[in-house]
């Protein structure tokens, strides 16, 4: 029944604007159409999207909010490291990153931060 469902993954965020300025022109999503007066949707297809809710008082995340799929994990650090992004290195058990990217059984993934402090994540599928 839901995998044919519409999926929004909804983001809290502190300052709407910051945040739809960061979503759009740093990491080049497009906004749909406006909602509500307190929330942005990102959607270029129109059956998956992500939604930033304003939520003056929500804290950030310090667990994933929502992760997107590319097709090579190291080019889309770098290209968005240009455009200012910061990404997250970790030496834990089960989880170390070489220059940001975890490379694992059949993935690849960088966690970085938006300008909320929530984590995102890119990822790639290896094998």
């Amino acid at each position: 029944m839901l995998s044919t469902a519409r999926l929004v993954a909804i983001v809290p965020v502190r300052e709407l604007e910051r945040a739809r300025q960061f979503y759009q022109e740093t990491l080049g999503l497009s906004p749909g159409p406006e909602l509500e007066a307190d929330s942005v949707l990102f959607s270029e297809d129109g059956h998956a999207g992500l939604q930033l809710l304003l939520r003056p008082d929500a804290p950030a995340s310090e667990l994933t909010q929502a992760s997107f799929e590319v097709p090579d994990v190291e080019a889309a650090v770098r290209e968005l490291e240009g455009r200012g992004v910061h990404f997250e290195d970790y030496d834990l058990p089960g989880l170390r990153t070489v220059d940001h990217v975890l490379t694992a059984e059949g993935m690849k993934a960088a966690w970085f931060t938006d300008s909320e402090g929530n984590v995102l994540c890119l990822h790639q599928v290896t094998g």
